[in-house]
């Protein structure tokens, strides 16, 4: 249980831990401290961005979108290993994870199982999103592994944190898969190296037996679907609605979420039975799961 660190003793940990950092437009004032608290904080939080590109995933780290504003980390960690702040303070990040692990984290022992979503983890980790698609393919090259290392145990030695005080968003919230590419077991042990002085493996140990893919694609969580959104997946729900019948296109689906999708998977949820605010035509998990996705 922390403080948490200004704006400019967080660049200033950071650059000495040999990190490049670019500050992001007004990141020092940007925050949601509006809407919450801020603090006291208990760990750092590692996310993907389930977008590529540096700029751009820069700055919808930093604006948000609709029904999310910005700033959704306090941090943005691109592929060459380089840091873009995007705000300090209360950011929408965590969202609601289980207290369990909360408890966890301020004891620095073994993590439970992340089953309840009934604490705010907003107000208690840093929050740094990681630029990769998520979608197991994408590659993580070792500079942008190093930098979230480096990031971690410069916010870990400031507030005399072990490496147990680095959480993945998967070992939060349940539902969440990110980051996905990499254990976080992994992670832990790279930081614990670092903090310890001895130089770090350059690679996490990869899994004994890889993880088996899903037949279908796997929720990718409501807030993944608005305005702006391209993806792949979109397009595979898409036609997966048209064969429901519930496609309500005049072209056809494509890879960009638009309001036909939303109207078709509205469709689709009035088929399910789903009412009211619960057929609204933003997937959730119940209904994405009925309708059974193919993987992209």
């Amino acid at each position: 249980m922390a403080k948490p660190l200004s704006a400019s003793k967080m660049l200033e940990i950071l650059r000495a831990e040999g990190l490049t950092v670019h500050e992001v437009r007004n990141w020092r004032t940007h925050n949601r401290n509006t809407k919450g608290p801020w603090g006291p904080v208990n760990g750092v939080m590692i996310h993907h961005t389930v977008t590529s590109g540096t700029a751009a995933s820069v700055d919808i780290c930093y604006d948000g979108y609709s029904g999310l504003p910005g700033p959704l980390c306090h941090g943005v960690i691109d592929k060459k290993g380089q840091i873009h702040l995007v705000g300090n303070g209360r950011a929408n990040h965590a969202g609601l994870g289980d207290s369990d692990v909360l408890r966890a984290v301020v004891d620095e022992s073994k993590l439970p199982p992340d089953n309840e979503a009934d604490t705010d983890g907003n107000r208690h980790f840093y929050g740094f999103e990681c630029v990769n698609l998520g979608d197991g393919k994408d590659p993580w090259p070792e500079a942008q592994k190093e930098a979230i290392e480096k990031v971690a145990a410069a916010i870990c030695r400031h507030h005399g944190w072990s490496e147990r005080s680095v959480i993945g968003h998967k070992e939060w919230q349940p539902g969440k898969q990110d980051p996905r590419g990499f254990t976080m077991d992994g992670m832990r042990g790279r930081i614990a190296e670092r903090l310890s002085g001895k130089a770090p493996k350059p690679d996490p140990e990869p899994d004994p037996k890889p993880a088996p893919k899903p037949s279908h694609e796997p929720f990718p969580g409501s807030g993944f679907f608005h305005v702006g959104r391209k993806s792949p997946v979109i397009t595979a729900m898409g036609r997966r609605l048209v064969a429901e019948g519930c496609g309500r296109y005049e072209s056809g689906p494509g890879p960009e979420w638009t309001e036909a999708d939303r109207k078709s998977y509205a469709a689709w949820q009035h088929k399910l039975g789903f009412k009211g605010k619960d057929a609204d035509g933003i997937p959730g998990k119940a209904s994405w799961d009925k309708l059974r996705v193919p993987n992209s």
